[in-house]
């Protein structure tokens, strides 16, 4: 056999983004404090963008430029009449008491109160380095990421500290008995118990904890009638226990480190705001950016910088002042274009979503794609995605992800959307017999009634979305 050489000509169509699209979906997926991050970043990296001089500057002779401290200044006849006093730096007498500000501590960790409490006990220098070992091994939660054989391990291998398990058991007790009760917890059950043996002793917590560290599984599992029968309890003494389990805290170490500046960092920035007047509606793009433009310097080609340059200086001057100025308006021209896209994208919205945006009703929301939205904008579907993606609008009646109002249709030819479903679902559940909780099979028959038809498996996809566990777990007593 011999191999031969061959050549074929083919034709194939590729589309690929440019450059400059390429940015500008970059710069279309920000939201926005990482535009207003961009933004900032740009203005640091190119000398020719600036922030636009809107106002006039113009400084005129009777302009009143006086600060307070000169007008009061301005109430003596002349200097000797000032009192000393007026002319510190502090501006106060020496007699005066006044108040110094001083900043204010953030709330500290779970690990440096857990620290902060056992620093103030009677324990050893070898117990307390142990004792910030183990706590070291707390999540956020209070609970213990590390069993006991694990931390023994750790601490001869990487501390260099040989102690026996009685000893470290006795640190991990000290540790347990530390504020917030049930921190330092191996499982949800330690957890619970921890903080019931906390508690008063009343026959309830009694009860309770008899509950926890025996019969945990059938609590779980809300097998109330099992549980009253083994314990030999009735009704009113069974839910008297249960309300006291009830009231625990799951998760105890969140309780602390929620700081006022850790609150703030998890507020919600809206990129829109809908306001109703009546039977109109107003459409805000919020806009922290401010209005940007080519330096002065660099709109005459920069004339200034390459007075006097050799021949080859004064082309390389004027290749980078281009550069720069191109770069400055490509960036001018994508912010424009980002703000325009996302205003045309959220009108879109604000139009197939209309009632729901006078109602703020979850079931008044309409059946809504992707696709519906570009019918409107006439975008393409990966540009409202991204236009889409990470943004909130805040409306009279909260502040919601724009990802909110998209919503599948039921069924090929069915009006309703898988919003309307999810609240009906919700109501349903909410009315319900807690005694006599519904299945999904109840379920699908009520939502039959009310005109949807979907089946068992759809309900119970719907019902786990929402977080509503199933009719077992839903029993109460």
């Amino acid at each position: 056999m011999k191999e031969s050489l061959k050549l074929s000509l083919s034709q194939k169509m590729q589309q690929r983004l440019s450059p400059l699209q390429m940015r500008f979906v970059r710069l279309l997926e920000m939201s926005g404090p990482e535009i207003e991050d961009e933004v900032r970043r740009e203005l640091d990296d190119n000398p020719a963008l600036g922030i636009a001089d809107n106002e006039e500057s113009v400084s005129h002779d009777d302009s009143f430029n006086e600060s307070a401290e000169e007008m009061q200044l301005a109430d003596y006849r002349d200097e000797d009449d000032i009192p000393s006093y007026r002319l510190e730096a502090n501006n106060h007498s020496r007699d005066d008491s006044y108040f110094e500000p001083t900043a204010v501590a953030e709330e500290s960790s779970l690990n440096e109160a857990l620290l902060s409490q056992l620093s103030e006990t009677d324990i050893s220098p070898l117990d307390y380095k142990i004792a910030g070992y183990v706590i070291g091994n707390i999540d956020d939660n209070g609970y213990l990421t590390r069993t006991l054989v694990q931390i023994l391990d750790d601490l001869a291998i990487n501390a260099g500290i040989d102690i026996d398990m009685e000893h470290l058991r006795a640190v991990v007790r000290r540790v347990r008995a530390l504020d917030p009760p049930g921190v330092c917890a191996f499982d949800l059950r330690d957890c619970l118990a921890l903080q019931l043996k906390r508690l008063e002793p009343t026959p309830a917590r009694k009860t309770a904890l008899e509950i926890v560290e025996h019969y945990f599984d059938l609590f779980s599992l809300k097998h109330f009638d099992r549980l009253a029968s083994m314990l030999g309890l009735d009704k009113d003494q069974l839910k008297d226990a249960v309300e006291v389990i009830r009231s625990l805290n799951p998760k105890p170490g969140s309780a602390v480190g929620d700081s006022e500046a850790d609150v703030k960092s998890r507020h919600i920035i809206p990129d829109f705001i809908v306001e109703t007047d009546g039977d109109s509606l107003t459409l805000t793009l919020v806009n922290n950016i401010p209005d940007l433009a080519i330096e002065k310097s660099f709109v005459s080609d920069g004339a200034g910088f390459i007075d006097g340059e050799s021949a080859r200086g004064r082309k390389e001057a004027e290749s980078f002042i281009y550069r720069k100025k191109e770069d400055a308006t490509e960036f001018i021209g994508l912010l424009k274009l980002r703000q325009q896209t996302l205003y045309r994208v959220m009108s879109a919205i604000v139009k197939l979503q209309h009632d729901f945006f006078m109602s703020d009703d979850d079931s008044s929301l309409r059946p809504m794609i992707l696709k519906d939205v570009a019918r409107e904008t006439g975008y393409d579907l990966s540009v409202i995605s991204r236009a889409t993606a990470g943004k909130y609008v805040a409306t009279p009646g909260g502040i919601y992800p724009l990802k909110f109002f998209f919503n599948e249709r039921v069924g090929v030819d069915d009006e309703a959307s898988s919003r309307e479903i999810l609240a009906a679902i919700r109501e349903l559940v909410e009315s319900e017999d807690p005694q006599h909780p519904l299945s999904d099979d109840t379920l699908m028959k009520l939502l039959a009634e009310k005109g949807y038809e979907i089946a068992r498996r759809t309900v119970a996809k719907y019902r786990e979305r929402i977080g509503i566990p199933v009719a077992r777990l839903r029993k109460k007593i």
